[in-house]
């Protein structure tokens, strides 16, 4: 049987595809919803425009994207393929059809298919009733049924045995779990049921018919709170008032929840009020309240048999009576220093009243302040504000506050402010601070144990608000907690302790703390100055300390080499400066600066120098030898400058001309004969005057010398007397009275003194003709009579002429001409030509006794170059 409908059923689709040729293929059933868990079977038929290549063996099947096996293939006919699938769990899938042609496959036609459950039959029936207004009834549907499932509320009769009556009152249809009745269609009886019918294409179910009373499903409107007040002079009390709402169930008491709580506590207390179905409003005292408190308060109500209490009404807040305040403020103070004369300035700052209950609003506060030493100058300011201003002089003053309310005053807060010369003792010995997970914890040791009170500021370093800083008293204890959510982190803090005597503030202990760090913002930029040749001094400044983010615990100062590793030295956070050694001469650097902290460094820019090449020792060691030598060279030329014709006398010495002495008259043959000492005698007229040489007799001794000097003067004095006197010639006459002249110098010209016997054919080149100079035969007894015998008696010239050859030949061999001089004296005359004219008759020059040539003998001769233009 089951055959033939599918057999009729292939037909009746070949059929419509047939009459629907213009379609290519075709699904059946179409969108199908099964069982979860059944069988699945679908058909494809072929359109005619496949059927002239195709048939029914090329369809193949896919579910989803997954190719289905060919054994759960069924081939109706020659258009017609069908696919059967057991145990279908999927709760959504989709089965598509192909052609497979010549190796390629062509979707002809796709379906989803949906598998769920039956509806189970609902259960847990309640309904709620708003009296004229609305009635909503909620169940459970039971197990997911996962296909579109519709529900049915049916609102029935019954009779007073229970008996659920046929008609139907009313219905409503939902897709949800609830449905509800709107006014009008909200008739209010107590004989009802409620019934709920849940079907889908898998099949229905439908509960039993619940009965529920209408009124004890009633629900309000929440009430509304006419007044939450006070009542003076009574105390820790308020009253409340409020009306019931207009749609209810009249003939039926009420119950009433008042719900109160203060402002300062999460916790809320009720009071129940019971009122009868007559009042339409109602009220209730709530007493036990704090005093100055707010309140906050709110109503809801029900009937005495409904199971449903309104929602709560709106809340209002009202204050219990107010009484004056019943602790003092929490006072401190801040202490400027004197900006001028006589004048301070005192920052006063107080907490608000940490009483609880606290006492009521506060409406200002009493500021007393006054000498110590004078009571009667008592002044009084008001402020709305926690903190004042006073300016005071240098005196101590005692400041009083208390807090003021509508009821009366507080206790007084009492400070005092020391006079600017008071010192004050220091009574804590050490503060440290330390944190832990959640809090900062302050310890301290206290040099007096008998101090139990103590105030604990803090503020931020860099705060410049006075009136910013915290603080705490502490009694009883040398350590202080409080939680790290009271200091923000990588800011430095100021922490003080203060020890407080009786009404007097000891010295403060100060430190600074960070709760938290990390590592410094920006790190410190480097300075090299001028570096040297192997070193170079590194200079840097402090990081300011809003970057700083902790305490610095060391600088690391990193170099690099040109080509070279990188070097670093670290240093502790107090020095500024360091100073690298042993670096390469001539050589850049690389050079920057890491600041650390606990959390970690932070490096600055980079900077680059680059080392010398000669450093000052090396610059001073080239150019003081360079500068030494040069300096003694222009010292040299400079002296060789000024004492030329000293050093020439020491270096280069005149040899005395003995063909230019005056002492002897040389023959004319023997110098004309000589060529060399016709150039001499022509060079002699133009040597100057100033060179003149004395040529000593060597004495034994000293006591000798100096009376043959003597003996030799008056010689000199008289033999030039005479010769002034008895010369006509003219050309004679100019000759002794140049002789004259001559012998005024001799007296302190120099002497030379020759003994070398070594020596003596340079005799000739050095003597000057007898024309020029006329030679003196010195003997030692009658030197002047000779002279007088030359010059008197021209007809003994040549007697003398040939003494004289004698007297050269003899000088040839002469000692006197030797450089080698084992004594030489010079005598610089001290005489100018004034003092030589004035002291011409009164000096005179003695000469030591010529005698004849012998070797050893010691010659003087006058040197006078200047003598030889006279002739």
């Amino acid at each position: 049987m089951f055959n033939c409908l599918i057999w009729m059923f292939v037909l009746l689709c070949s059929s419509i595809a047939d009459e629907n040729s213009i379609r290519d293929a075709d699904i059946f059933p179409s969108s199908p919803e099964i069982e979860r868990g059944s069988t699945l079977k679908l058909f494809c038929v072929l359109g005619k425009r496949y059927t002239l290549h195709r048939n029914a063996s090329h369809i193949i099947w896919k579910l989803n994207h997954e190719l289905i096996a060919q054994e759960n293939y069924n081939i109706v006919n020659e258009t017609v393929s069908s696919i059967t699938i057991h145990n279908f769990t999927y709760s959504k899938a989709h089965v598509k059809c192909f052609t497979k042609y010549l190796g390629k496959e062509q979707l002809l036609v796709h379906t989803e298919v949906k598998s769920g459950f039956p509806p189970d039959t609902p259960g847990n029936i309640s309904c709620i009733y708003y009296f004229d207004a609305e009635l909503t009834c909620t169940w459970t549907s039971g197990r997911e049924t996962n296909l579109l499932t519709n529900y049915t509320l049916y609102r029935k009769l019954m009779t007073e045995g229970r008996v659920t009556l046929p008609n139907v009152v009313g219905s409503c249809q939902s897709k949800t779990e609830s449905c509800s009745f709107y006014y009008p269609d909200t008739p209010y009886s107590s004989s009802f049921c409620f019934q709920v019918k849940a079907e889908n294409v898998l099949g229905e179910a439908s509960s039993d018919c619940v009965p529920i009373p209408m009124e004890k499903i009633e629900k309000f409107e929440p009430p509304e709170i006419l007044s939450v007040k006070k009542i003076t002079g009574i105390k820790q009390m308020l009253t409340v008032t409020w009306k019931m709402p207009e749609k209810i169930i009249s003939s039926q008491d009420f119950i009433c929840k008042v719900q109160y709580r203060n402002l300062y506590s999460n916790s809320s207390e009720f009071v129940t009020v019971p009122l009868n179905s007559a009042e339409k409003t109602g009220s209730c005292n709530l007493t036990g309240l704090w005093d100055s408190t707010e309140y906050s308060v709110a109503v809801q109500c029900r009937s005495v048999v409904s199971i449903f209490w309104s929602e709560w009404s709106r809340g209002k807040t009202a204050s219990t009576e107010e009484k004056a305040p019943s602790e003092k403020v929490d006072l401190w103070r801040v202490i400027e220093s004197s900006h001028s004369a006589g004048s301070r300035c005192v920052h006063l700052m107080w907490k608000p009243l940490n009483s609880f209950p606290p006492s009521g609003r506060i409406l200002g506060y009493k500021i007393q302040y006054f000498p110590e030493n004078n009571a009667a100058l008592k002044m009084t300011d008001i402020s709305i504000d926690q903190k004042i201003d006073l300016f005071l002089n240098e005196e101590a003053y005692i400041i009083s506050v208390t807090a003021y309310n509508s009821a009366g005053n507080s206790p007084e807060a009492v400070l005092r402010i020391p006079s600017t010369d008071e010192k004050a003792s220091q009574i804590i010995e050490m503060v440290r601070t330390f944190t832990t997970e959640e809090e900062v914890v302050v310890e301290w040791i206290a040099s007096e144990p008998e101090v139990t009170e103590y105030v604990v500021e803090w503020y931020e370093e860099l705060g410049t608000d006075s009136f910013g800083r915290s603080w705490q008293y502490v009694l009883n204890s040398t350590n202080w907690k409080t939680n790290k959510k009271n200091f923000k982190p990588f800011i430095c803090y100021n922490i003080s302790v203060y020890p407080l005597c009786g009404n007097k503030v000891a010295a403060p202990y100060s430190i600074q703390t960070y709760v938290q760090e990390k590592k410094p913002s920006e790190g410190p930029v480097a300075d090299t100055g001028i570096p040297g040749k192997n070193e170079v001094t590194i200079k840097w400044k402090e990081i300011s300390k809003d970057k700083r983010n902790g305490f610095i615990s060391n600088y690391t100062i990193f170099y690099k080499p040109e080509d070279g590793p990188e070097l670093n030295e670290t240093v502790n956070s107090d020095i500024l400066q360091y100073r690298l050694k042993s670096l390469q001469a001539n050589t850049q650097y690389t050079v920057y600066i890491m600041a650390s902290n606990k959390a970690g460094g932070t490096s600055g820019e980079p900077k680059t120098f680059k080392t010398l090449k000669f450093n000052k020792e090396d610059v001073i060691f080239i150019a003081l030898p360079v500068g030494l030598s040069m300096l003694f060279l222009l010292s040299l030329w400079i002296t060789c400058i000024l004492k030329k014709h000293a050093f020439k006398k020491v270096c280069w010495p005149d040899i005395p001309n003995p063909a230019e002495s005056i002492a002897v008259e040389w023959p004319l043959d023997a110098s004309m004969n000589n060529a060399f000492l016709k150039g001499v005698a022509s060079e002699a007229k133009t040597v100057d005057f100033e060179d003149v040489s004395v040529l000593e007799h060597c004495f034994p001794e000293e006591s000798q010398e100096g009376s043959l000097l003597m003996n030799c003067e008056n010689h000199v004095s008289e033999c030039t007397d005479i010769n002034t006197k008895d010369t006509i010639n003219g050309d004679k006459k100019i000759l002794y009275n140049e002789e004259n002249e001559v012998a005024k110098r001799l007296s302190p010209s120099m002497t030379y003194i020759i003994t070398d016997q070594d020596i003596r054919s340079k005799m000739h080149s050095a003597l000057i003709p007898a024309k020029e100079i006329q030679p003196i035969e010195m003997l030692e007894d009658g030197l002047c009579e000779s002279q007088q015998t030359s010059i008197k008696n021209e007809e003994n010239d040549n007697e003398e002429i040939l003494k004289l050859e004698d007297f050269s030949e003899k000088a040839l061999f002469n000692p006197y001409l030797k450089n080698s001089v084992q004594k030489r004296e010079f005598l610089i005359s001290e005489d100018s030509p004034e003092h030589s004219k004035n002291e011409t008759k009164s000096q005179s020059t003695v000469l030591p006794p010529f005698q004849q040539n012998v070797a050893g003998q010691s010659y003087v001769t006058l040197d006078m170059f200047g003598l030889a233009t006279a002739h």
